[in-house]
């Protein structure tokens, strides 16, 4: 787990608390780790000034090596990496560990992944098993060197063994650790949410959404907190106070922003498909518009089914399994009637993991002495609170 200080920072809900966030409880820790099963792994790299990274790794269930996850992939803006997402697109299924890095570390998470499978699990049961590395990317080259290329694949394989259901470090943490959010510090937040429903024997039950996000994009002023136009009220109040928001140009390539959620409603692929979908809702509600050079991709995987890790086979064995004989195998889904809950979930969630990676970073100086301001939440809260 990262060191991170929290000196003078807060998640959102310490900061405002009497903001609306929804109808829906978060769980325990607030935090995607609220999910039963999925454990999480935060890594900064930080070696010296110039180099500002890290890594984020989820597994979607612990015996991920063995039981894969029903998932569903949404693009909002493609100007971003998510490596194992046309397989999703095609089958439906996460057979893997997720990653998100730094744009220029996609390679190592790839190798990271794919060595821990083989050192660990590629030949049991005298088989070889099927698995795309899934990695996802925003760019974090404006306070890291990109050229140093701090990130290794045994970063990659340390983060899948120590992954934990502790609530996730966030702000400066993670894949996180170096990224820019409304010309803001930003990086990595999460949250969670209860819906309450009724499991396939008609009694009453809850389930879990948690989302988890890597926040790198946006301009200072479309930033909304609450439907309160901060950004655009901070810039308002830059000439007569000390500046809230850092001046000169866009220091990177508007985008981007990753966000993974997660829940154990069973759903099929095409239902999360709609549920990652929803985490549109809440990245427009705090000022996210899918620029053109943005890269805004969504990942929705659900713990609700146990789908057995596809086999590889050639074929040639007599013991092989005869693949072009189909196999039935019973499955849980939701009532789409009964969806609803579970997509505004989605959607506050994911507006709320972005304000706690906004509230938590901090002041950063980084590659080239480039130095990137914290969300003043003082002036946040002064703002907010006369509005709502």
């Amino acid at each position: 787990m990262s060191k991170q200080s929290l000196s003078g920072r807060g998640r959102i809900r310490h900061v405002l608390p009497t903001l609306y966030l929804g109808r829906w409880n978060p769980g325990r820790l607030n935090s995607i780790t609220d999910v039963p099963g999925v454990l999480v792994d935060t890594q900064s790299i930080q070696p010296d000034q110039s180099v500002n990274t890290g890594v984020t790794t989820i597994l979607p269930r612990r015996d991920w090596f063995e039981s894969s996850s029903f998932a569903g992939v949404f693009r909002f803006n493609g100007c971003g990496e998510m490596t194992g997402a046309h397989w999703i697109n095609e089958a439906g299924v996460l057979c893997s560990p997720i990653v998100i890095t730094g744009t220029p570390s996609v390679g190592e998470g790839y190798r990271g992944i794919t060595q821990y499978f083989y050192n660990n699990h590629g030949q049991e049961a005298g088989v070889d098993l099927f698995m795309f590395p899934l990695v996802a990317e925003t760019y974090d080259g404006y306070l890291s060197d990109p050229t140093r290329f701090a990130v290794t694949p045994q970063h990659v394989m340390d983060g899948i063994k120590n992954a934990s259901a502790e609530r996730v470090a966030e702000g400066n943490t993670g894949g996180g650790t170096g990224m820019i959010c409304h010309r803001f510090k930003g990086g990595t937040g999460s949250s969670s949410r209860l819906v309450p429903g009724y499991d396939s024997q008609g009694n009453q039950t809850t389930y879990t959404v948690g989302v988890l996000v890597q926040a790198n994009y946006g301009m200072a002023d479309t930033l909304h907190i609450g439907g309160v136009p901060v950004g655009h009220l901070m810039a308002d109040k830059a000439p007569t106070e000390k500046p809230a928001v850092a001046p000169g140009p866009e220091p990177r390539k508007d985008g981007s922003i990753i966000i993974i959620v997660a829940t154990d409603a069973p759903l099929l692929p095409i239902q999360l498909q709609r549920l990652a979908r929803r985490a549109t809702v809440g990245l427009a509600k705090v000022g996210g518009y899918g620029h053109n050079n943005s890269g805004d991709i969504f990942l929705a995987f659900s713990t609700g089914n146990k789908v057995p890790f596809q086999i590889m086979s050639s074929g040639a064995d007599a013991d092989a399994p005869k693949l072009d004989h189909p196999v039935p195998r019973d499955v849980r889904m939701t009532d789409n009637d009964s969806i609803n809950g579970l997509f505004e979930a989605a959607g506050d969630a994911t507006e709320e993991a972005i304000y706690n990676a906004l509230c938590m970073a901090e002041t950063m100086t980084g590659f080239k002495d480039r130095k990137v301001e914290a969300l003043d939440l003082d002036l946040v809260r002064q703002l907010v609170e006369q509005r709502i």
